[in-house]
């Protein structure tokens, strides 16, 4: 009995031995698989992440920028009349587009929608600059259809060292943003273009170079940039006449140039100042014919502008004041017409100045209040035709303006604001061109006074023995009167949604 368990013993750990061997052969087997199986993984991972990687720097990233406004507007004429409307909605669409392929490089974009509800402005006969056509100064502004246009789109580089020196330095070409600049852009909470507001705000096809010199100087946030752009060109289009884009005929406005830096003396972020001066060359405007109509355009001259512009973001370290921004501006201009021409009815080069100040408080953990007043000269002329209001650019105006408006954060993407302007003017043209047809300056009173005695001498018959200047004169000014906006209000509700 002995023996058998003896050799049952033997036979099962001779067994054991066997499939111990088996066991451990296929688990090296095993092991080698599952070594090669992990090479090969994180060789997959490896060209998964170039995919992503490529993936992600080839993509645009893309935000959404939607308004609908609701404005009531009304025109205080000269006459006594009066023009409005109490329900003008409007839904402005901006689609921004950014992409960066390395650290130099980038290019942004913004495609624009901008119409009235109902309607569609964007008749070809209309569109000589009023909504962007001959003048493309007010394409994405101006309330027009529901197409998609191009508002911005250019490259920028970034460069680290300027000819070898310690200054960063910057390069852009394109359809540059040049709408809502410096302090114009503080009512909608959006960060500032390049340009100062108090100046210059249209859209504009252009180039600028920056030169940081806050590390050679010490100075916090010294710079000082060069902008150049076209406001117009003359070349033909295709089909127009039998040499395509070749400079147009005489009778043709020549091209428009624009020229000018902006210089930033100081900037820690919580005090901020900005200088400006540029030179616009060759600018359009109209004459009246003896009918009283206009003439066609034609270019009158160049002006000068220059603007200083501070801003103090927060007066307080702590507290209440601590997000409280208060600003200040003056601006000037100057016209320089052509031999022969009168610019802004004036052959002589005319000087206008303007001061603008405003301040912004938050008055609820979501909610900020800002109020802004500005005044113009008789001969004030800014390039704000884009200027966001429907009754004009406030900025521009030869009289006074105020305006007060609340914004409020519903969400971290929807935001709600009321706004309301006011402007009255004291000298005509405002709005207008550099000619003297809409740009003419004349005084606001001086008008309203020669129509009320050409209406009281035409009551009384002593019209007839006037002289017949003064009859025509006095004519004029009556005529004049209806189409002479005095006053001018907007009060604005909108929702805005960004991401």
């Amino acid at each position: 009995m002995k023996t058998i368990i003896k050799a049952s013993l033997v036979a099962a750990l001779a067994l054991s031995g066997v499939q111990a061997s088996s066991l451990g052969a296929k688990l090296s087997s095993l092991e080698a698989e599952l070594a090669d199986l992990k090479k090969q993984v994180k060789k997959q991972n490896k060209k998964l992440n170039k995919v992503k990687a490529h993936d992600a720097g080839d993509n645009i990233k893309w935000g959404v920028d939607l308004r609908t406004s609701i404005d009531s507007i009304n025109y205080d004429m000269a006459d006594g009349s009066d023009h409005g409307k109490n329900d003008l909605m409007g839904l402005r669409l901006w689609l921004n587009m950014e992409y960066a392929p390395d650290n130099n490089n980038v290019f942004k974009g913004q495609l624009s929608m901008n119409k009235a509800f109902g309607a569609d402005f964007a008749s070809p006969s209309n569109r000589t600059f009023s909504l962007g056509g001959q003048f493309d100064w007010t394409g994405n502004e101006a309330l027009t259809d529901n197409s998609l246009k191009v508002r911005q789109a250019y490259w920028l580089y970034l460069g680290e060292k300027f000819l070898g020196a310690d200054i960063p330095w910057t390069f852009s070409l394109g359809r540059r943003p040049s709408t809502n600049g410096f302090l114009a852009n503080l009512r909608d909470d959006d960060a500032a273009a390049s340009p100062l507001g108090h100046v210059i705000n249209v859209e504009f096809d252009g180039l600028s170079s920056k030169l940081d010199l806050s590390n050679i100087t010490g100075v916090p946030g010294m710079s000082i940039k060069l902008c150049m752009g076209k406001g117009s060109t003359n070349a033909q289009p295709l089909f127009e006449s039998a040499t395509p884009y070749a400079n147009g005929d005489a009778s043709g406005l020549e091209d428009i140039d624009l020229a000018g830096f902006i210089f930033e003396p100081y900037n820690d972020g919580q005090f901020i100042t900005k200088a400006t001066w540029f030179r616009a060359y060759d600018l359009p405007g109209q004459d009246m014919n003896p009918d009283g109509s206009a003439t066609e355009f034609r270019q009158y001259g160049d002006i000068q502008g220059a603007a200083l512009s501070v801003l103090v973001d927060g007066l307080t370290e702590d507290g209440f004041l601590a997000d409280t921004k208060v600003f200040g501006s003056f601006a000037w201009s100057k016209t320089l017409p052509n031999s022969g021409s009168a610019m802004l009815g004036s052959t002589e080069s005319e000087t206008g100045t303007s001061y603008w100040v405003g301040a912004q408080v938050p008055v609820t953990e979501k909610g900020t209040f800002g109020v802004e007043f500005n005044h113009g000269s008789e001969y004030w002329r800014p390039f704000t035709y884009s200027e966001d209001t429907m009754i004009g650019s406030k900025i521009a105006a030869r009289g006074d303006a105020i305006e007060a408006y609340f914004n409020y954060d519903l969400t971290d993407a929807l935001s709600a604001q009321v706004r309301y302007t006011n402007i009255d003017y004291d000298y005509t043209g405002s709005n207008g061109f550099f000619g003297n047809f809409s740009g003419n300056v004349m005084k606001i009173d001086d008008i309203k006074a020669g129509a009320d005695m050409f209406a009281a001498a035409m009551a009384d018959g002593s019209i007839a023995t006037m002289p017949a200047e003064q009859q025509q004169a006095l004519g004029m000014a009556a005529a004049m009167a209806p189409q002479i906006v005095e006053s001018a209000q907007d009060l604005r509700f909108y929702l805005r949604y960004r991401f």
